[in-house]
């Protein structure tokens, strides 16, 4: 059992701190975050000595900054760093739940990582993971479950509940409604509608006037001059709703957009997790994780201040967009390069690309490259349009084929990954990458 692992791990972990002072980096999404809230909370809680560092990649850069009076606890990344790693001269722990570099693990480097059991292998997040380590430490952490469904909500990983996630979810006291997934669900509809990126709805994301006629054609009227948050439609409601949203979507069907609604008690207020998660996120994509980190440990004060860079980055959100459908594109076959220079902060490129890949714009399996400069160097975002499992492709070996004839670091995920490289091999890196996506689609 994954669970047996869990304990041997905790152990080995708790072993390895022996009252030593730690530093903790990890990944700036809200896995990431919330992953790094879950271990402080649980090392605070044992008087132990930690700092927090939150980071965009590790980077060879990056790793030379590692203290030398600290041990390393790795969040969210350093699996596809193992060979780097290995090469220091010190104890490394890393938690992730990205594909190893390499299944060979050296004796510096303690790792907890599902992908490494492939009997037992779960796609849980990193919060997920963090938080099972967290409660095998100390039953009194179970409180800190709750952070792992915003973790888990982060990245798309809600839909397949296992036995190990209904356990999460069972212990973070999570309560679950079935209905549209456009968030905030605890918000009055139009609001959530005008808002909504996840689905992106043409003609009524960024647009008031078309969020009214939406719900006029749902016929949903106001209550006491404003309309109903999402959770309290009646089916009635809810039914018509669906069918507005999936005409406007062109879709056949809605399944993918109906599903379970995850509210959770946060600040004494009960919460919708899709609207936290967005919210620890943005704050990460503005430049401001410290106050992403504090809201998840709890700070009042931080929640305000993550509400009003959470407003701002949704502005971003809609002009990204707006830009991104006004300007010139490379279009080829299957696939589209955005390349948004520096009209688009690279912080939110790969959102706005996870946005397009879950939208009605482009067709299932469309490979969907969006890039935008950062000082001198470019972030690459790649995604794969819709949610078919049978599209074969891996965007993760595509990065990492690309970056390992230009130079520069990739990773992710088979189906959403990207890498950073010198802005003075942009042509170089567009050539090559259009090359290989025209003879990958004649070998398929």
């Amino acid at each position: 059992m994954l669970l047996t692992e869990i304990k041997k791990f905790s152990d080995s972990l708790l072993s390895k701190i022996n009252n030593k002072k730690v530093k903790i980096i990890s990944h700036f999404d809200t896995d990431g975050i919330t992953s790094a809230a879950i271990l402080s909370k649980t090392l605070e809680r044992r008087n132990l000595q930690f700092s927090v560092k939150i980071i965009k990649s590790l980077s060879d850069k990056e790793i030379k900054k590692f203290p030398n009076d600290s041990l390393i606890i790795l969040l969210d990344l350093g699996s596809g760093s193992i060979k780097e790693l290995a090469s220091l001269n010190r104890d490394i722990i890393i938690i992730d739940h990205h594909e190893p570099s390499q299944i060979d693990i050296p004796e510096n480097i303690l790792i907890f990582n599902p992908h490494l059991y492939k009997d037992e292998y779960e796609d849980l997040c990193t919060a997920e993971l963090c938080s099972l380590i967290s409660n095998s430490i100390s039953k009194e952490n179970i409180d800190l479950s709750k952070l792992a469904i915003l973790g888990m909500v982060g990245d798309t990983m809600e839909k397949n509940i296992s036995k190990i996630r209904n356990l999460i979810i069972t212990n973070a006291d999570v309560k679950i409604k079935k209905g549209l997934l456009i968030y905030p669900s605890t918000r009055p509809i139009d609001k959530a509608l005008e808002f909504s990126s996840r689905p992106f709805i043409p003609g009524v994301t960024g647009d008031p006037k078309g969020t009214y006629e939406l719900l006029r054609e749902a016929e949903i009227e106001k209550t006491n001059k404003n309309y109903k948050a999402l959770i309290d439609l009646d089916d009635s409601e809810m039914k018509r709703l669906v069918t507005a949203v999936t005409l406007r979507l062109a879709l056949n069907e809605s399944t993918d957009y109906i599903g379970n609604l995850y509210l959770i008690k946060f600040f004494n207020k009960i919460e919708d997790a899709r609207e936290l998660s967005a919210m620890i996120n943005a704050c990460s994509r503005m430049d401001k994780p410290e106050i992403a980190l504090m809201l998840c440990l709890g700070n009042t004060g931080a929640k305000k201040k993550a509400q009003k860079v959470y407003i701002k980055y949704r502005q971003h959100i809609i002009s990204g967009l707006r830009h991104i459908d006004k300007n010139k594109k490379i279009e080829g076959r299957e696939y589209v390069i955005i390349n948004a220079k520096d009209s688009i902060k690279d912080t939110i490129i790969g959102t706005l690309a996870s946005i397009l890949s879950f939208s009605s714009v482009y067709k299932e399996g469309t490979i969907i490259v969006a890039m935008a400069y950062n000082e001198d160097k470019i972030k690459v975002s790649t995604r794969m349009s819709g949610r078919s499992p049978k599209i074969k492709r891996n965007l993760k070996e595509l990065m990492e084929s690309i970056t390992s004839i230009i130079g520069g670091e990739s990773g992710g995920h088979k189906r959403a990954a990207g890498c950073v490289i010198d802005k003075k091999d942009e042509q170089k890196f567009i050539e090559l990458l259009q090359k290989k996506l025209e003879v990958e689609l004649i070998k398929i």
